[in-house]
């Protein structure tokens, strides 16, 4: 088995540094064959530099790429194209990982019984958390990167995160790559590309693993811990719902493209948080109607083009 570390960067030459330093300690079966590929996705820093000194020290192991395309889901692509290997890992460009993490992650997919994998997604918090975001709550932690389902490997019945899952590549020929009108790109923070794949495969009936000893590390920035950064996440995510997913079928009445249920539950969601007392909870709610807020921007767009 050979595997290809798919990791699309821009403008972040730091942190790649960091990451390119955990990656070259990793500790797999002398008879696994792996490489690890730096998509650069138009990047106006010294991430080429970077990268291409990490090729040097590491001739064979670490190879570059530059995809002048804007956007993750066609550095992605680029990746899958170039890609040696039979199967194909993903992380960002500011985590870090144990050495042990692509083995753990990769060594399931050896034979035909699983199409992919998620690892488990630790923060680490760069200041306190603040009372009003719950650490139990899906949705407030969603835009921070974290993902553990738990100690026990598990079949997974939700998409795992794409800053630490991987794929049998006959998954991307069978199904073709990531959807260029989602994930982040100049002027969109519209995201969604990792899940809609995963999703992709659960709906065709493929399995997918969760493997919690496959353990990445992602920085939580300061930026990221502000309730307009949060709001932010959940409206363009309620965007990415309607292009993933469309209008439910059946709908009958609507109003300027939007489907009329839409607003009955925005009033709901509006109603719950103007309730709520726990500060955690309020702003969870508040979460949920910037979502919807989104859902119905979407819908409006589709009908104007």
């Amino acid at each position: 088995m050979k595997i290809t570390v798919i990791l699309c960067t821009y403008n972040r030459c730091g942190s790649l540094a960091k990451v390119l330093n955990s990656l070259a300690v990793l500790t797999l079966p002398e008879s696994v064959e792996w490489e690890v590929l730096v998509v650069d996705n138009n990047s106006s820093d010294q991430t080429r530099n970077v990268a291409e000194n990490f090729s040097s020290w590491h001739p064979g192991r670490f190879c570059y790429l530059f995809e002048p395309q804007p956007g993750k889901s066609h550095a992605l692509n680029a990746g899958i194209r170039k890609a040696q290997g039979d199967v194909l890992a993903f992380l960002d460009d500011d985590v870090t990982v144990e050495p042990t993490w692509l083995h753990n992650l990769t060594a399931v997919l050896r034979n035909g019984e699983w199409a992919g994998t998620g690892g488990r997604i630790v923060p680490e918090w760069s200041r306190p958390v603040p009372r009003w975001l719950s650490l139990g709550s899906r949705s407030a932690m969603a835009p921070l990167v974290q993902f553990d389902l738990g100690d026990v490997a598990c079949e997974l019945s939700e998409p795992p995160f794409g800053t630490n899952m991987a794929f049998r590549k006959s998954m991307f020929e069978k199904y073709g790559g990531f959807r260029t009108d989602l994930g982040p790109r100049p002027g969109s923070e519209i995201r969604s590309e990792d899940s809609e794949f995963g999703g992709r495969l659960l709906a065709a009936g493929e399995r997918l693993r969760y493997e919690p000893s496959a353990v990445v590390y992602h920085p939580v920035q300061d930026n990221r811990i502000e309730k307009k950064y949060l709001l932010a996440w959940w409206f363009h995510k309620g965007e990415a719902n309607i292009r993933q997913f469309g209008i439910s079928p059946g709908t009958r009445y609507s109003a300027a493209g939007i489907p009329l249920y839409m607003f009955r539950n925005l009033a709901v969601r509006m109603l719950k948080w103007l309730l709520a007392i726990n500060p955690s909870r309020r702003f969870s709610n508040k979460l949920k109607v910037w979502t919807k807020a989104g859902e119905i921007l979407e819908c409006y767009r589709v009908y104007r083009s």
